[in-house]
């Protein structure tokens, strides 16, 4: 009896330490073997997140960056408050090039340096690839999330494309996650005027909202000795908004508000 004792308690703490040590792996799949992603999806439903961001400009303060360094961030958070309540769910890489405007003439982001653009059908084919993939390897859930406004709507259309060709694997777009902190009726937006900032402060686009919230994710990503800069040039440096009342304890309001919108949303879309 004391030896079985004793071998039952040995498993028990084999079993622990491997559970701990899955639980302290990363979310990321590009940190994964595909030995360990082919066990992952074998015996259990399981959810890849493909995060999109983005490279543009973002004023003379925030690097071009920006969406692509947010969202992996975000998408990470996500996947791990998902994997704690019993959903595997890793996260795809950041799909960083997708439409900003047109090239020849520019338009929208691309009248500025550096920013990259393709066309929103090259983009599509691009993520509906990505999720075909998936698809063919087996998890039973992709889930788009993604940083800019310009792309949701295709976003959306992506769901709507993959899911009509009808197989076990479904792909979900969340449209919490962008909604969380750009729509006007937010409750990242209420608490910024809560704090006195005013609409023109918050802005659009890398005003103190989008400001603050890379503050919180990347402060080195963000040039606080070029906020007057970005204030003065406004529109015509790529400024829709006033940066000076960023801050990063402002941001984390909204990346708190964003991760626990996005998880409640995936958890929804995928129990349907």
């Amino acid at each position: 009896m004391q030896n079985l004792l004793k071998t039952v308690a040995v498993c028990g703490v084999l079993i622990t330490a491997a559970l701990s040590a899955y639980a302290q792996k990363s979310v990321y799949l590009e940190e994964f073997t595909t030995t360990e992603v082919a066990a992952m999806v074998k015996n259990s439903p399981s959810v890849v997140i493909i995060p999109v961001g983005g490279t543009e400009q973002n004023g003379p303060h925030m690097t071009m960056g920006k969406h692509n360094t947010r969202v992996k961030v975000l998408a990470g958070k996500i996947a791990q408050q998902l994997s704690a309540a019993h959903i595997p769910t890793l996260v795809a890489p950041v799909v960083s090039y997708v439409p900003e405007g047109g090239i020849n003439p520019p338009t929208e982001h691309m009248k500025w340096a550096g920013t990259v653009s393709i066309s929103e059908e090259t983009f599509k084919s691009m993520l509906l690839s990505a999720a075909r993939s998936f698809r063919q390897h087996g998890f039973t859930d992709v889930v788009l999330i993604g940083d800019h406004g310009g792309y949701q709507t295709a976003l959306a259309a992506v769901e709507a494309t993959f899911n009509k060709e009808k197989s076990k694997t479904r792909a979900h777009y969340i449209a919490d996650y962008y909604r969380a902190t750009a729509s006007t009726q937010s409750g990242y937006m209420a608490a910024l005027r809560a704090k006195g900032l005013s609409d023109y402060d918050i802005g659009t686009h890398a005003g103190s909202a989008d400001t603050s919230l890379q503050m919180a994710v990347d402060a080195g990503s963000v040039k606080v000795d070029k906020f007057a800069e970005a204030a003065k040039s406004g529109r015509d440096g790529g400024t829709l908004g006033d940066p000076r009342a960023a801050s990063a304890a402002l941001g984390q309001i909204g990346l708190d508000a964003t991760v626990k919108m996005s998880v409640l949303a995936i958890q929804k879309a995928i129990l349907k």
